[in-house]
C-alpha cells in the first residue's frame, strides 16, 4: 500500500511543484460548446476576478482545457481555528470551473493536490464544476513553523468549511464533498463536523478503523480474497524474500547507497526490508486484480534473487522506507498514530524467526522531534455519527481491497445512505464498478443531491447516466492510488 504513496509523490508532488513553479500566468480559455451546458462563455469570464476577490485567495496559475477554466490558487487559512488571531498558513487548492449555473464537487484526496487539470467521478456524474483542496501539512501546504497539534480531522474539515463559505457565494448551486481512500474518510470527517455544508457525499475505499486495537477483520480478509492458489503465491514470495534476507540486503544496501538513500527515521536499513516485505501481499490485493497474480512467480522456492526482489519490488517499492520516501508522508503517519488509527496483520504461512519487527506503528515512520499522542476517541465518534446520522451518504468499495475489512456500515438512523461493493475491484472501486442496479441507483442518487436529476431518472433510477461525456485525459481512472497500506 505504500508503493501508492510513492505514485502519488510522482503524479502530484513532483509534478505540480514543476507545474507551478515560476510566474503566474492567466492563459485566456477556449469559449467551447461542452454537449451538456452550453458554454464557457461570457456570463462566467469574470470568474478569475470573482475568485481573486474573495478575501485571501491569489492565484497561482491558471492552465487552459478545453470546456473549463482551471486555476490554482492559495487561500489564507488559520493554522488554528479556535484561535484564528494565531498565525495562518497558504491552502493550495485548484477549481475547474466550468459553468457557476452548475453543481460544484468538492474533492479532496486528503494529500498533496494535483495542480493539472482532473475530474472525478461524481463530477463527470453531474457534469459540474470541481474544487479541490490539498490537506493541511502536505507541503507547500503547512504552517511555518510546524506546530503539529494542529494537525487533526477536526481543523481539516474546518478548511474545508471556510472554503466552502468563501466559494459558496460564487457557485451558488448545489455542492457534493467526495475523495477516495483517506480523502474517503476526509469526506466523511467533514460531514460529521458541518453536516449542513454539502447536499451530499460520496465517499470511495473509505476505512473505518473504529477500534485501533482490533484488526482481526484484516486477518480474516486475507484467508479468503482471491482464489487459493494466487494467495499461495503471493505468501511464498513474501517468505521467501524473508528467508533470503541477507542476500537481499546486500542488493539492498547497494540499491541505497547508488541513490543516496538513509534510514534514520525507521531506524535501520533492516527494519526498511522487513516493512517492505510485509507489505507485499497487502499491496498486491490494493492495487491488483486477480488475474495481475499470473505475473507473480510461480515457483518463489527456485526462482532467482532477482526475481523475488523484483516482484517485491514492484508491488511494495524498496524505495519507500527511506528517510527520502517517507519525508513527503510524515502529516499522514502523523494522523494515523493521533487519530486515524493503523492496522496490524498477522503472517501465519511465515515462520516466526522470519519476522523480526512484524507490522511496524506509525509512530516509527515519524520523526522522534514530533511528538505524538493516540487518541482513541476520534474514530469511535464518526462512526457512531455515520451510523445515527448519516444522510445523501454513499459509500463505495471494491471486493479486493484490504481497506474494505474496515469500513463505514449504516444504523437505523441512516436516511438516503448507502454502502456498495464493486466485485473483483481493488482500492480503485467506483460507482462504474458496481452491478447494474447499483450502478444505476448511485448514479441517480448523485445526480437528485446535485440537483440535476432529471424527471425520467426521478421517475426510473435505471436510467440514470454520467451528464458528462467520458474523457480519457480528464477522467483518469487509476488517481484512487494515493493511499498508503495505512491510510
Amino acid at each position: 500500500m505504500r508503493k501508492a504513496l510513492r505514485w502519488l509523490l510522482a503524479l502530484t508532488v513532483l509534478i505540480g511543484t514543476m507545474s507551478t513553479a515560476g510566474a503566474a500566468t492567466a492563459a485566456q480559455p477556449e469559449a467551447t460548446d461542452t454537449g451538456t451546458t452550453g458554454t464557457v462563455g461570457t456570463a462566467d469570464e469574470d470568474i478569475l476576478d470573482r475568485l481573486l476577490a474573495v478575501p485571501g485567495m491569489s492565484l497561482i496559475q491558471e492552465k487552459p482545457y478545453t470546456g473549463y477554466r482551471f486555476f490554482v490558487l492559495n487561500y489564507t487559512q488559520p493554522v488554528d481555528h479556535r484561535h484564528p488571531s494565531k498565525g495562518t498558513f497558504q491552502q493550495r487548492i485548484t477549481v475547474l470551473h466550468k459553468d457557476t449555473a452548475r453543481p460544484t464537487v468538492f474533492y479532496t484526496g486528503g494529500y498533496n493536490v494535483s495542480t493539472n487539470p482532473s475530474r472525478r467521478e461524481p463530477t463527470q456524474i453531474v457534469d459540474g464544476n470541481q474544487v479541490s483542496m490539498e490537506y493541511r501539512f502536505f507541503t507547500p501546504s503547512r504552517p511555518d513553523p510546524a506546530d503539529w497539534s494542529k494537525l487533526d480531522i477536526w481543523q481539516a474539515a474546518s478548511d474545508q468549511h471556510r472554503i466552502f463559505q468563501a466559494l459558496k457565494p460564487i457557485y451558488g448551486q448545489k455542492w457534493i464533498s467526495t475523495g477516495g481512500s483517506k480523502g474517503g474518510m476526509t469526506a466523511t470527517y467533514y460531514e460529521r463536523f458541518y453536516p449542513r455544508d454539502m447536499d451530499g457525499v460520496v465517499a470511495y475505499v473509505a476505512p473505518n478503523d473504529v477500534v485501533n486495537d482490533e484488526d482481526s477483520a484484516y486477518d480474516r480478509f486475507f484467508t479468503a480474497v482471491g482464489t487459493k492458489e494466487c494467495r499461495d503465491k503471493l505468501n511464498a514470495v513474501q517468505r521467501e524474500a524473508l528467508v533470503r534476507r541477507e542476500p537481499l540486503e546486500k542488493k539492498y544496501a547497494a540499491y541505497a547507497a547508488d541513490n543516496g538513500y538513509t534510514f534514520t527515521t525507521v531506524g535501520s536499513l533492516d527494519k526498511a526490508y522487513e516493512a517492505v516485505v510485509l507489505d507485499y501481499v497487502w499491496g498486491f490485493w490494493q492495487y491488483s486484480l486477480l488475474k495481475d497474480c499470473d505475473a507473480i512467480p510461480a515457483d518463489a522456492a527456485h526462482a532467482s534473487d532477482d526475481d523475488i526482489w523484483n516482484s517485491v519490488d514492484t508491488i511494495s517499492g524498496f524505495s519507500f522506507y527511506t528517510d527520502q520516501g517517507l519525508e513527503p508522508y510524515t502529516p499522514y503517519y502523523y494522523q494515523a498514530g493521533t487519530q486515524l488509527g493503523a492496522p496490524t496483520i498477522h503472517f501465519p504461512s511465515i515462520e516466526k524467526k522470519y519476522i523480526r519487527y512484524g507490522y511496524q506503528p506509525p509512530r516509527d515512520y515519524v520523526p522522534r522531534s514530533i511528538p505524538m499522542r493516540f487518541h482513541p476517541s476520534a474514530m469511535r465518534d464518526v462512526d457512531g455519527w455515520v451510523r445515527h446520522h448519516a444522510h445523501h451518504m454513499l459509500f463505495v468499495y471494491g471486493q479486493n481491497d484490504p481497506w474494505g475489512a474496515e469500513r463505514f456500515r449504516l444504523g437505523s438512523g441512516a436516511r438516503d445512505a448507502y454502502v456498495f461493493t464493486a466485485p473483483g475491484l481493488n482500492h480503485g472501486a467506483n460507482v462504474a464498478g458496481l452491478v447494474a442496479d447499483e450502478k444505476a441507483l448511485a448514479t441517480a442518487r448523485i445526480l437528485e443531491w446535485a440537483g440535476v436529476a432529471s424527471a425520467t431518472v426521478r421517475a426510473n433510477p435505471s436510467a440514470a447516466r454520467p451528464l458528462a461525456t467520458f474523457d480519457a485525459k480528464l477522467d483518469r481512472r487509476d488517481v484512487e492510488r494515493e493511499m498508503t497500506l495505512r491510510p
